[in-house]
């Protein structure tokens, strides 16, 4: 299938690592331009070196730290005057695990900040050149947690939910100019994010990280963690010119993981 990207700009937040890397590259190999943005200027450049080589495409960096409400300005300031998007993919880290109560007021503030007000700031700036040209994609990055929440990552939990209502919100808002706003959730996708989160759950159930990865794989439907390549293909779908009538969706790719309808 052509997804008809091909020669579109691309804004990638979170692009060094994980899920973002891998759509990144799922973009590329479909033929979009890309402009990477994550903390780290050099990690950014050796993966723009590496794409642009094998797909011939165009990549540019902007690193940015979503948590510095200065450096988010200034990153917008880029977008509407230099990268001009067609598609923006919002992605942030999570959050370090946490209960409900007694988290530090410090973490709640930066975890909204990189969460919630830069990416509605990000994406109030990409929309401005997609209004124009009557055609744009955005594609955030949630978690299962908006739809069942996990235990132990509260803030996550209620930050990432605040985000799915304003995309819903979005969604309606700009359908009429051509452009849509859908969610992706991940289940257990085999990246560095959900390996710390393992970790951290073998720390605190005093089991090793084989045994507390097997247990959870046994759990899915799916009976395994789910691939970051598995993840692109519905998100890079998602951003493509056929899912133009798609638009204020939650997606979930998590291999069953959530039972509710």
């Amino acid at each position: 299938m052509d997804l008809g990207i091909k020669g579109k700009t691309a804004f990638v937040l979170g692009a060094s690592q994980g899920l973002g890397r891998a759509i990144a590259e799922r973009l590329a190999a479909e033929g979009a331009n890309l402009v990477l943005s994550a903390r780290r200027e050099d990690v950014l450049q050796e993966l723009g070196a590496e794409l642009t080589a094998k797909y011939g495409v165009s990549v540019q960096v902007a690193p940015s730290d979503l948590t510095d409400p200065d450096a988010v300005s200034a990153l917008c300031v880029r977008i509407r005057d230099e990268f001009k998007p067609d598609i923006l993919l919002n992605n942030a880290g999570g959050p370090p695990p946490s209960p409900s109560t007694g988290v530090a007021q410090e973490l709640w503030k930066s975890s909204a900040q990189s969460l919630l007000f830069s990416i509605i700031q990000i994406t109030e700036a990409a929309l401005e050149n997609m209004r124009v040209n009557k055609w744009g994609r955005i594609l955030t990055i949630g978690s299962s947690g908006v739809l069942q929440p996990i235990p132990n990552l509260a803030v996550s939990n209620t930050i990432r939910g605040a985000m799915a209502g304003f995309s819903k919100t979005l969604a309606a808002e700009v359908a009429g100019d051509g452009i849509t706003v859908n969610t992706i959730l991940p289940g257990k996708i085999d990246t560095a994010r959900v390996g710390q989160l393992d970790t951290a759950r073998a720390g605190r159930e005093g089991k090793t990280l084989e045994q507390v990865r097997t247990e959870l794989a046994a759990g899915l439907p799916a009976k395994r963690y789910g691939k970051p390549e598995e993840f692109a293909n519905v998100a890079v779908f998602l951003m493509s010119e056929p899912a133009g009538y798609v638009t204020g969706q939650m997606t979930r790719v998590d291999g069953g993981m959530i039972r509710s309808l």
